[in-house]
């Protein structure tokens, strides 16, 4: 990808699934580095899912197990969040996967899900967010595995939009100037 650094999605599915660890949400597959014969990379749980099922067959039924797809795609910047992306597993759980375009320091938040675009967030949620920037700006154990697969400028662009979610305190609308849908949106 040319707008991410190279070597670096790797880093950020790793990043997209730590971070959803500590807020306890979405459900991301566990995922981890490994060295390969190409270098270094991400190896992650593979979800066995309903291969005929995605967010455009399931959204009318799901949405509130898309609610925390949605906010966690704004949180790390998800610049690529198709309908293939969520899968639903044999036990009715909503996965989201193919997480490695996030964390990009500038604004590249693009999603099928933009069905909460102008709902307030859950309190629930909120706390989880509240909890996760104390985490940020302390020295925690998350702080320091983030530091290791981030870079700076992306940790704070990170933390700065974390902020605005917890200021506004709703899910924000499509930015009208900026295409916001994924291509292809399958």
């Amino acid at each position: 990808m040319w707008d991410f650094p190279r070597g670096t999605l790797c880093l950020r599915e790793v990043a997209t699934y730590v971070v959803s660890r500590a807020l306890g949400w979405p459900r991301i597959p566990p995922t981890i580095l490994r060295d390969g014969p190409y270098g270094p990379g991400a190896l992650q749980l593979y979800i066995h899912a309903d291969p005929e099922a995605n967010y455009f067959t399931f959204r009318e039924d799901r949405l509130t197990d898309l609610l925390p797809v949605a906010l966690f795609d704004i949180l790390a910047n998800n610049a690529d969040r198709k309908g293939g992306h969520l899968l639903l597993d044999r036990q009715g759980h909503v996965w989201a996967i193919d997480n490695a375009l996030t964390f990009h320091p500038e604004p590249k938040l693009r999603t099928v899900i933009w069905d909460f675009a102008g709902a307030l967030i859950p309190q629930e949620f909120l706390a989880d967010l509240r909890q996760l920037q104390e985490h940020l700006t302390s020295k925690s154990t998350l702080h320091q595995t983030l530091t290791r697969l981030l870079v700076e400028e992306e940790s704070t662009a990170l933390q700065a939009r974390l902020a605005a979610l917890l200021e506004s305190a709703m899910f924000p609308y499509p930015d009208p100037t900026r295409h916001q849908v994924p291509w292809p949106i399958v």
